[in-house]
């Protein structure tokens, strides 16, 4: 008696408990890292702002000095970023700009459109046209960061703001996992590469396999070492054969079809044959035939031959995996609650994600056609809707929306 499907979030959870951390690791410069999974935390060996700095273009004075609008003070030195003044004497402004430090003895900075200077027989006076409060337009020393203080934490998936943030601090250099080496290849004798025959002269059967490209893009987005093992036939011999040689020296095998129950779907029992298969078939849509296993010390992941399947698995399933195996906690994607702007009467048993995309009115398109073979409802779709297993959706319904960009990030 076959086993029952697997609910998603009990198989999810089951394969990030076998994506144990990769050791070792690569210090890598910061201008490289974009994309990269930070393995040791950065310290901040300083305080951010080091000094008191000015946030606008004016002048710094004390507010003691300006006791009304209107008065004038004489300006004894001008401050530009990368400079540092002398004390401010008292009852005198200096000209400042954005990001100079703030000179000893002032305690506020005035905006120049709020400030008239003019040229004097003593020198450069600065009418002062709105009495300042203190502290204002001065960003305080530390206020961003302080000494000592964890700016990122291990884990971390950096994007160009943690770049950002760790030059800030003066880390030329981030110390991150490795990354994953990962064995793609896609199985089926109907499968043909694009350029290898042209469409006038494809044999009846034949298809173009796209999901060679889209998952091996995926895996590049994710920090993956991608070796491409191409099309391997619908033999039992040849699958074996692939996957014994992908085992050797790879984190995760991954494949694209030859997973389900038919006399030409040979991964599963080749898998079986060399390792062992700890997870097959999802209770999800599209998606079911997913597969994951071992051989040797390589993680196996078998998605689905259809091209919807195998994107939405990948999104749903490897992502999460790949991310944890690169140290990442927190892999799930964000929701939004949005409103249907579509029925779905007839719900399936399994947990369904629906192809959709945003509207001007706020609410959600549903593709027309969500068969597990249209591709065109990925590039026309900005997201899926997670629609629980046996639950129709009516018109107005609210509904659990997971954005794409949560999904390729």
């Amino acid at each position: 008696m076959r086993p029952p499907m697997k609910p998603l979030d009990e198989a999810l959870a089951e394969l990030l408990d076998q994506a144990q951390p990769l050791t070792g690791a690569e210090t890598v410069s910061t201008w490289d890292a974009d994309g990269r999974v930070l393995q040791v935390a950065a310290v901040s060996p300083l305080q951010v702002p080091p000094q008191d700095n000015s946030a606008m273009d004016g002048y710094a004075l004390r507010t003691a000095d300006v006791p009304q609008a209107g008065a004038e003070l004489p300006v004894t030195q001008r401050i530009a970023a990368g400079s540092a003044g002398q004390p401010l004497a008292p009852g005198s402004a200096a000209r400042i700009f954005t990001g100079a430090p703030v000179p000893q003895g002032a305690d506020a900075i005035v905006m120049q459109e709020d400030c008239e200077a003019q040229d004097g027989p003593g020198g450069v006076r600065v009418r002062v046209n709105a009495r300042p409060r203190p502290g204002q337009w001065i960003r305080r020393a530390g206020e961003d960061i302080a000494l000592g203080a964890q700016v990122l934490a291990a884990g971390t998936r950096l994007t160009p703001a943690e770049l950002g943030l760790a030059a800030s601090i003066g880390l030329a250099q981030l110390q991150v996992a490795r990354r994953p080496r990962v064995a793609l290849f896609s199985t089926g004798d109907e499968l043909v590469m694009p350029g290898d025959v042209p469409p006038e002269q494809m044999r009846p059967g034949a298809i173009y396999n796209s999901n060679r490209f889209f998952l091996r893009a995926l895996l590049l987005r994710l920090g993956c070492e991608v070796t491409d093992f191409g099309i391997v036939p619908d033999q039992r011999a040849a699958t074996t054969a692939a996957l014994r040689q992908a085992a050797d020296a790879h984190d995760l095998i991954l494949t694209s079809g030859g997973v389900s129950v038919g006399e030409e779907d040979h991964v599963k029992p080749a898998v079986e044959s060399l390792g062992r298969l700890d997870l097959w078939q999802i209770a999800m849509k599209p998606g079911k035939p997913f597969a994951y296993g071992r051989i040797g010390a390589a993680h196996f992941m078998g998605l689905p031959g259809n091209p919807v399947s195998s994107y939405l698995t990948f999104l749903l399933l490897v992502r999460p995996f790949v991310l944890r195996l690169q140290g990442v906690r927190d892999t799930a994607p964000a929701a939004i609650a949005l409103r249907a702007d579509f029925d779905w009467p007839r719900a399936d048993k399994r947990r369904e994600f629906l192809r959709v995309r945003r509207n001007a009115a706020g609410g959600l398109d549903l593709f027309a056609n969500q068969g597990s073979g249209v591709l065109t409802s990925t590039v026309w779709g900005d997201g899926v809707v997670d629609n629980p297993p046996g639950q129709p959706i009516a018109r107005g319904d609210v509904v659990r929306y997971i954005p794409f960009s949560e999904l390729l990030a």
